[in-house]
């Protein structure tokens, strides 16, 4: 049945549901779909008609209407899951109705359809708060796919408002677990679901170790093109010439070493999804050139004179900076910047959702201890001071610093060890307190220095040492990111790396 056209065709290979979508349709039961109530809201008899009794028959409640008017008045008194509304309306345009139905109930989810669909028309619904743009004609198999979707995410949204959350699990897809209680951390597992629904833009801020690269994981897994290739770009790990050649590939011959033509990661990507980590480390006449690729997915590698492939990428970027000020300082394009930012979603810091520090410590120790130690071992324990403390601490590594920590932890306990707060001394001073003897103030800093050396000799030693581990504290809070280590630091990046290089120190090392 192919809904507004006036012969049957066959649902294409290429449109098939994916794994996520199948998911959504089929795990559905009879309960499920009986608790979700569509209203749709179309112009033309037959599309309500039509879209009536195939969600009818499928066991979902379903009301229409044919004017606008109507629909409004309807939605006074009755309250609806998801809302289907023709963007070409007469008297009220789909726009309206839509900002309408999410003033009302910004549980509702609509989704717009139209019969003259545009990637700008598109776009303008999405951030007008559409979960999903459905062109016509459409048949049953896709309208079903899209609101199995909608239904799937709101019996999800049902369960995490509804649900204690004692163990405080927001996402679970074995390999990728995300864990939190906190009202801002839903907040973003509500965005990162309703934009993995779509193939629009996500832009990611948050500071370096909230997680940015595991929501982007998440947003991949759960959307259309999970069965095609993730790829993770770092914009700060690599030199401008070697992040270029990375991304779109060479020619031979294009630079010395380029002995074949070799295809970049965006290649690598099409039909999946590009991540773009630190966007604004990236050169500005790259960010001209990757422009293209968003505007027309045409790709030129390195030293050819020709478009040398056309790409269908869906493109997640994230910073850990404020993308405003990279607009004002001329740092970020602002064509590039508006183009990946039609979903944004911010990460909160570790600091900011003190509740799910606990819910984190006990996964962190178990998954380490499993990691670490034999099977069948009592893994160690926290005393409640510790704990506290814990809590206590900023973080200003985030989630990616707790992580570390706990490992070390791990690694260097005995089974059924109750785990003091003297041994907390590996994170900054004066946070969390650590009880007596575990500071790590100026007396336990000297402590070790042969004080019988000449002046000289032994301020040197006490320099390197400094130099050393302000260093090592620096690049594993920033998770290896130079740029950001070096800017917190107050020194250029090139100053940074001659450090690293002279204290032996790998960046590789604090990467985790």
């Amino acid at each position: 049945m192919r809904i507004e056209a006036p012969e049957v065709d066959e649902f294409l290979e290429d449109e098939r549901p994916s794994e996520a979508e199948e998911l959504a349709i089929y795990a559905l039961g009879p309960d499920d779909r009986a608790s979700v109530r569509v209203l749709v809201i179309d112009d033309e008899a037959s599309i309500r008609e039509s879209c009536e009794s195939v969600l009818k028959a499928e066991g979902y409640a379903c009301d229409v209407d044919g004017r606008a008017e109507d629909a409004l008045k309807r939605l006074k008194g009755q309250s609806y899951d998801i809302v289907m509304i023709d963007q070409n309306m007469p008297v009220i345009h789909g726009l309206d109705i839509l900002a309408e139905v999410r003033q009302r109930n910004a549980a509702t989810l609509p989704i717009m359809m139209t019969g003259n669909a545009t990637m700008e028309a598109s776009i303008r619904a999405m951030q007008a708060g559409a979960f999903e743009y459905l062109p016509k004609p459409f048949t049953a198999t896709q309208l079903l796919v899209v609101i199995g979707r909608a239904a799937y995410q709101l019996l999800k949204v049902r369960q995490l408002s509804g649900s204690s959350s004692q163990d405080g699990v927001l996402v679970d897809r074995g390999d990728l677990k995300i864990l939190g209680v906190s009202k801002p951390m839903r907040e973003a597992i509500r965005l990162a679901m309703k934009a993995a629904r779509t193939d629009a833009s996500v832009f990611i801020t948050g500071e370096s170790g909230t997680g940015k690269e595991v929501i982007a994981q998440y947003i991949h897994k759960e959307s259309r093109r999970s069965r095609k290739t993730f790829v993770a770009v770092n914009c700060a790990a690599l030199p401008a010439e070697l992040l270029e050649s990375e991304m779109f590939g060479h020619r031979r011959g294009a630079f010395t070493g380029a002995v074949r033509d070799k295809p970049g990661l965006l290649e690598v990507a099409d039909q999946g999804t590009f991540f773009l980590d630190e966007l604004g480390e990236m050169p500005l006449p790259l960010q001209a050139k990757l422009l293209r690729v968003l505007q027309d997915g045409v790709v030129r590698r390195v030293g050819s004179e020709r478009d040398d492939a056309v790409v269908d990428v869906r493109f997640i970027s994230a910073t850990n900076r404020d993308p405003e000020q990279a607009l004002e300082e001329g740092t970020l394009r602002q064509d590039l910047f508006y183009r990946l930012r039609v979903v944004p979603i911010q990460l909160p810091s570790l600091r900011e959702r003190p509740e799910d520090i606990p819910l984190l410590i006990r996964h962190f120790l178990e998954h380490f201890w499993r990691r670490h130690q034999l099977p069948g071992r009592t893994p160690p324990r926290l005393a409640p001071e510790t704990m506290e403390a814990l809590v206590r601490y900023e973080w200003p590594g985030n989630v990616r610093e707790l992580q570390n920590v706990l490992e070390n932890l791990v690694v260097l306990s005995d089974p059924d060890e109750l785990i003091e707060p003297n041994r907390l001394s590996t994170l900054d001073s004066g946070q969390p307190e650590a009880g007596e003897g575990g500071g790590d103030g100026a007396g336990s800093f000297a402590r070790g220095l042969d004080f019988r050396a000449p002046f000289h000799e032994a301020k040197d030693a006490l320099v390197a040492r400094f130099e050393r581990e302000y260093l090592a504290q620096i690049v594993a809070r920033t998770g290896g990111n130079m740029s950001e280590a070096a800017r917190q630091a107050g020194i250029d990046r090139t100053t940074l790396y001659r450090l690293m290089e002279k204290h032996e120190l790998s960046r590789g090392a604090f990467v985790s």
